[in-house]
């Protein structure tokens, strides 16, 4: 910090008899020092305490009875409780604020100390927006009335993501965060079914020990277990116990199903339990439980999510079992209970809440194919924390990913981070005091673009989903008309501002997402602007570069990735292309879901987005074939055909390509066959397969020999996977 800012803080001015007040600057001047009164050695947040206040932090004597005899009138007392003190006193992160006439006294234990100097802090006037952006607002006094008060957060745990956590090591303190490897051991906290029982090691000798479906046992780095093998308890026993010992300070450990849907384990013994208990929710907490027998003095936690989520009819979790309650499939344009897919998540919380004693949410708050997509939500957030509080939720994690130039990244992550400690806080009072020091005086038409595009996606019933493309909104909360009225507010904060460098470059870092948008729903326009399309993108390449963002995607697909291939994929010249609006009919039939657009969507010369709900054309756990027709026999030197590869979704990349030629539509000669190798790359990427040729023809059949099953390494390991395709174009 640059200047302390408990020298720089608002007055609280009180109308009491002075004896009752407490002076704590005069004339711009702390009238006491900061004293850390503890009762052993000072601890490891000594060295945030100090950083953070940025003055001199003086420690008291050890003993109590000495720290009380050497404290002066305005000293502020950063009394450090040890553990057993503090359980007796104060819940977990809670702690005591006490203001008399002679000192302010702020007493927790650990972690709970920095967080109530933060709050006192917070209680003064100063905040904390961003990565090194802080306001502490000066006054020459300050007198502050007699206080007594314990401050107790609204969640026990609360985590979130924003790129602030890794560039900036007071966010964290600030806002009371926490990450889990100060609680999980060994930092095993979500998915940790590999790592615990890797198949690497056991697949092969023990394939019994994994999840049977489709007719096999399914051994792989993301297969889920047989969770009624009892050699899978021993060993898995086994293990904790290991790294219970290498880890005596942790107390907290994850069991959880693998990343990925439908790999639940149908053998006799877990389907007779899943018919007992209603669903796969109940072999799995009944391992669960088994193992927090063992282990009475830890805490178990294990995920409800994606096929775990409802919970058994029978089996309740022991009491040192943890169940982190997932809401990945609910779409987020209005609150929980306001959606079918809300409503169904909300019969879950409904039915863990009163047997579970230590509830876990993550939620979800991001669309994770497009970071730089608005994602009109905030309305909703403080809502939903509301909903989990009133449920007996005592752990959040609002999985945000907050990275730099996403949508409203830095306000979204003070709204979040500020509800998780309380979640009764004013949300249009956090969304106005953001606005108001973050962006001066582009506040009001900022304040007015969000309100207007949280109005647009529940006026237009919008589906708003944590995995999808600006183009599925072009008809809604991205249409034209709304479109220019966004953009003519952005215009009028950037001209408010445009004598304040640092607000005017929040300002457009803040317009990135509408940027963006605007580019991907170009690109789906067959009559677009071109030259109006690229000065669009190198200003968007040039504004994404000057502000360092670095992603654009969970996939970590990068600006600069996205501009080069924009430019050769959508900004490319069509002409030539031989198959552009030319009949294709399928000797095997796509998906049911995309054989409206299939007849058009192979030769209308629109190229699909990196999420494949738009423009591209699906085939699932099967090959493919067939035959366009170019109306006349033409000569023929290339042919490509564009796949997506999306391993997130289970979109792969087929096993082989053969292209064949026909004059008559009935014979056809193969002219090329192409062996694709096995691709495990996490980018989501276009990958054309072409073929030469120097033949007359007037048909061209494309057959595809898919993957068709996802392999060992991948979340659906043993489950139909997919492959698309959005053009085939022939030269």
């Amino acid at each position: 910090m640059k200047r302390a800012f408990l020298s720089l803080l608002a007055a609280a001015l009180v109308l009491l008899p002075a004896q009752a007040q407490l002076r704590l600057v005069r004339d711009g001047r702390m009238t006491g020092r900061i004293i850390l009164a503890h009762p052993g050695a000072p601890g490891a947040e000594r060295e945030a305490l100090q950083l953070m206040l940025s003055v001199p932090v003086t420690d008291a004597p050890m003993s109590s009875t000495e720290w009380a005899m050497v404290i002066r009138k305005g000293d502020i007392v950063l009394r450090d409780l040890d553990r057993d003190e503090a359980a007796e006193e104060l819940p977990e992160d809670a702690f005591r604020l006490t203001v008399d006439s002679r000192n302010v006294t702020i007493a927790g234990h650990g972690k709970a100390l920095l967080y109530g100097a933060a709050e006192f802090l917070k209680r003064l006037g100063a905040d904390y927006w961003g990565d090194g952006e802080y306001y502490s607002p000066y006054l020459r006094e300050l007198t502050l009335a007699p206080l007594d008060t314990v401050i107790v957060p609204t969640f026990r745990y609360r985590q979130s993501q924003n790129y602030m956590l890794a560039s900036d090591p007071l966010y964290k303190v600030w806002y009371h965060l926490e990450q889990p490897s100060e609680i999980f051991a060994g930092n095993l906290w979500v998915h940790t079914c590999n790592t615990l029982l890797p198949a690497a090691r056991y697949g092969k000798d023990h394939p019994e020990y994994y999840a049977w479906y489709n007719s096999r046992r399914n051994p792989g780095s993301a297969s889920q277990w047989c969770m009624s093998n009892p050699e899978v308890l021993e060993i898995v026993c086994a293990r904790l116990d290991s790294l219970f010992k290498a880890h005596p300070h942790h107390k907290m450990v994850s069991i959880s199903q693998n990343d990925g849907s439908d790999t639940y384990c149908r053998c006799p013994e877990c389907s007779r339990i899943m018919e007992e208990e209603g669903g796969p929710s109940g072999p799995i907490l009944r391992f669960i439980n088994a193992v927090a027998e063992r282990f009475p003095d830890k805490e178990i936690s294990t995920l409800a999510y994606l096929f775990s989520v409802q919970p058994p009819r029978k089996t309740v979790p022991r009491e040192n079992v943890s169940i982190m309650l997932c809401d990945i499939d609910c779409r987020r344009q209005t609150s929980l209970p306001e959606t079918p897919s809300g409503r169904e998540f909300m019969k879950a919380l409904e039915s863990w809440a009163p047997i579970c004693r230590d509830l876990f949410v993550w939620d979800y708050g991001i669309n994770f194919d497009n970071y730089l997509s608005p994602f009109p939500n905030l309305s909703t957030i403080k809502d939903n924390m509301l909903i989990f509080k009133d449920h007996n939720v005592k752990m959040h994690f609002s999985q945000i990913a907050g990275v730099r130039g996403g949508d409203l990244a830095e306000l979204r992550s003070y709204i979040v981070n500020n509800l998780m400690w309380d979640a009764t806080a004013s949300l249009d009072s956090l969304e106005r005091r953001f606005l108001t020091h973050y962006y001066g005086q582009a506040a009001w038409p900022l304040y007015k673009y969000i309100k207007l595009m949280e109005g647009a996606a529940i006026g237009t019933d919008v589906d708003l989903f944590i995995y999808d493309s600006p183009v599925s909104y072009k008809g809604n909360i991205l249409r034209p008309e709304l479109m220019r009225r966004y953009n003519a507010l952005f215009d009028e904060a950037e001209a408010a501002v445009a004598g304040d460098p640092v607000r005017l470059a929040r300002v457009r870092r803040t317009r990135l997402p509408l940027q963006y948008s605007a580019l991907e729903i170009a690109r789906t326009d067959p009559d677009r602007d071109r030259e109006e399309t690229r000065t669009a993108l190198d200003l968007f390449e040039a504004r994404t570069r000057e502000f360092g963002v670095e992603m654009l995607n969970e996939r970590h697909n990068t600006p600069a990735e996205y501009c080069a291939l924009y430019r050769t994929r959508y900004l490319g010249s069509q002409e030539g292309n031989l198959a552009a609006g030319r009949p294709v009919r399928f000797l095997v039939e796509p998906g049911a879901k995309y054989r409206p657009i299939a007849a058009q969507g192979l030769t209308d010369g629109i190229y699909g987005g990196a999420t494949f709900v738009e423009n591209w054309i699906g085939w699932e756990g099967c090959d493919a074939a067939f035959v366009l027709d170019l109306g006349a026999e033409r000569a023929i030197r290339e042919i490509s055909v564009d796949f997506l590869r999306q391993l997130g979704a289970w979109i792969l990349m087929p096993e082989q390509v053969r292209f064949s030629l026909s004059a008559d539509g009935e014979s056809f000669t193969e002219v090329a066959s192409v062996d694709l190798p096995e691709d495990r790359g996490n980018k989501v990427e276009f990958i054309p397969v072409q073929a030469s040729c120097h033949e007359q023809a007037r048909y061209v059949r494309v057959d595809i020999v898919g993957t068709k099953t996802c392999p060992e390494w991948h979340y659906g390991v043993g489950n139909p996977c997919w492959f698309f395709i959005d053009e085939i174009v022939v030269r």
